[in-house]
């Protein structure tokens, strides 16, 4: 595998791929995370999705390990931990890359292709939490301010939904630490300040709610505004 696409994109974006030796080595630095199917990554800089893979992977070994014998719960939870995964990058050829790869993964997995749900679902996720922009100034490609949709799974086939702004995210730091995570996490104990609030909240969705919302979108293009 080559680590780079084109030296001006190395000159432009300074856009050098990391090896899959080294991501592995890197995400086991934090091994008990990546096999979490509920703890969250967040990939600034994703490019075509060598970590988020990689990530999406240990996810789901741990999904099969888990819930392998119940297929309704395997699905979910594998969607559940696809929810979990987020990327920022400024090319879009590279996001259309990404979600491709990771969407992949996921119907591998699942042994799933494009008339399933789960599928379509996926897709609609992955237009959400990989996005178009600059993780530097938090703005979207149009300049708007980059928002992430907090997934959360509450059992029976349900999954709910609330957006956050990222700058009121990484404010968020400040105040949700702990003696055991003194820098907070994305989305931690934003109920405890009232100004971490969600910029919309959409009531429970199934599978089928959210393979629904999918459309046809350039992918360079804002994040869908869903309308449940």
């Amino acid at each position: 595998m080559t680590l780079i696409k084109s030296r001006q994109r190395i000159a432009d974006h300074g856009e050098v791929f990391t090896p899959a030796w080294m991501v592995d080595a890197m995400l086991d630095l934090v091994k008990h995370e990546t096999e979490r199917i509920d703890s969250r990554f967040l990939e600034p800089a994703c490019g075509s999705g060598n970590f988020i893979v990689r990530i999406l992977q240990r996810k789901l070994a741990a999904v099969e390990l888990k819930y392998g014998k119940s297929d309704f719960e395997r699905r979910h939870f594998a969607l559940a931990g696809l929810m979990c995964i987020y990327g920022v990058e400024l090319l879009p050829d590279n996001i259309a890359e990404c979600r491709a790869n990771v969407l992949e993964i996921f119907a591998d997995y699942l042994a799933i292709d494009e008339a399933d749900p789960f599928y379509r679902a996926a897709a609609f996720v992955l237009s959400q939490n990989i996005v178009h922009g600059d993780a530097l100034t938090m703005r979207m490609h149009g300049g708007e301010p980059i928002t992430f949709a907090e997934w959360g799974y509450l059992g029976k086939g349900k999954f709910q939904r609330r957006d956050f702004r990222f700058d009121v995210l990484t404010g968020s730091s400040k105040f949700s630490g702990s003696a055991n995570d003194p820098q907070g996490s994305l989305f931690a104990h934003l109920g405890k300040h009232e100004i971490f609030t969600p910029v919309r909240e959409y009531p429970p969705m199934t599978v089928a709610e959210l393979a629904a919302m999918v459309a046809p979108v350039d992918a360079d293009a804002p994040q869908m505004a869903a309308q449940p």
